[in-house]
């Protein structure tokens, strides 16, 4: 008789996760090291550990085959990526990275020379962030399976977290959307043809060998004037979520269609894969940007030199609304990547 249980991917990885820290919030043995367990951060990107002035970030990632990697990425790449979207995590919090510990699981039919590869990306990787790999284990598994822990350090005043974002901030980006997600839509297709042959180059790098924004979450944080932050790997709209639901305080956010930086190749891809640009833009992830929500005189004291991106303002409405380019309102729902949904 089937079982009427509810199954996980009734939930979905968001709630999955509430469910797991709503349970891990009340300590249940005394910890020598800890004075205390660092529950101001369970809802952010990364775990923060007191250690005296500075913060010890915590974050862990596992990435799979047949879920991450498209046939198309080679192994060096694969190695890239996995550090990548561990240290994506450490500069929404404003911190420098240290180092990587990564397991691998490991197919059996795996080339020796595969191996090697992927040992490169991540090595190359690790030099990129001006961090190590520092430990590790390894395993059979029926796919190809990598779970990085990545440690960074971070000054208690710098940190930068999802709670914290006041009505009347200016929400800002890193950098451009869309692009990654239009790169994965063209290995999908067999569409490249059509396309422009620099679109694609373009497209295909952001999707397969995705760069962490560290360098820019340093400066974030120096700046000690970021009200929030967070990356939006997820996708930007669960992202505005994400920010609304970690303030104690009842804010919302109103963005613009006509602000988000959204790239003409996004377009064109979309318009040949008959694709929303905008889902592409704003729910399917992959984006490494990071999203910030800063105070208007400041906003544009550092614009520059980050190359940031305004897409809208915080409010107290407690939803997110879209103005689009008719001048209309409309309240949007938080959307985005998720596993086991």
């Amino acid at each position: 008789m089937p079982s009427d249980k509810p199954k996980i991917t009734e939930l979905g990885e968001k709630k999955l996760i509430k469910r797991l820290l709503s349970r891990s919030q009340t300590p249940r043995v005394k910890n020598l090291f800890l004075n205390k367990i660092p529950i101001e951060s369970l809802s952010d990107d990364a775990a923060l550990i007191d250690i005296g002035e500075n913060y010890l970030v915590l974050c862990s990632d596992m990435l799979m085959r047949s879920s991450h990697f498209p046939v198309e990425m080679s192994f060096r790449q694969i190695g890239q990526k996995v550090v990548a979207v561990n240290v994506s995590d450490l500069a929404a919090m404003g911190a420098d990275a240290v180092g990587i510990i990564i397991s691998m699981g490991l197919p059996k039919t795996m080339l020796v020379e595969e191996f090697d590869d992927l040992v490169e990306g991540i090595l190359k990787a690790c030099d990129k962030y001006g961090m190590a790999l520092i430990g590790g284990d390894t395993n059979e598994a029926a796919e190809l399976t990598l779970n990085g822990t990545c440690i960074g350090t971070v000054k208690k005043e710098n940190v930068l977290m999802r709670s914290g974002a006041l009505p009347g901030d200016v929400i800002a980006v890193t950098g451009d959307l869309g692009l990654a997600a239009a790169g994965f839509e063209i290995l999908g297709c067999d569409c490249q043809d059509e396309l422009n042959e620099e679109s694609v180059k373009i497209c295909l790098k952001h999707a397969l060998e995705p760069e962490a924004r560290l360098k820019e979450g340093i400066i974030l944080s120096k700046n000690g004037n970021v009200s929030s932050a967070t990356d939006i790997s997820d996708g930007l709209l669960s992202e505005l979520g994400e920010i609304i639901d970690a303030n104690e305080s009842t804010i919302g956010i109103t963005v613009h269609e006509n602000w988000f930086p959204i790239p003409s190749e996004v377009f064109e891809i979309a318009e040949i894969t008959h694709k929303n640009p905008y889902d592409l833009a704003l729910s399917y992830g992959e984006d490494f940007e990071l999203l910030l929500t800063i105070s208007p005189s400041e906003f544009e004291s550092i614009k520059t030199k980050l190359k940031l991106k305004k897409i809208g303002f915080v409010d107290s409405t407690g939803t997110i609304k879209m103005i689009d380019k008719s001048g209309n309102t409309k309240v949007v729902t938080p959307k985005g990547y998720e596993h086991l949904n």
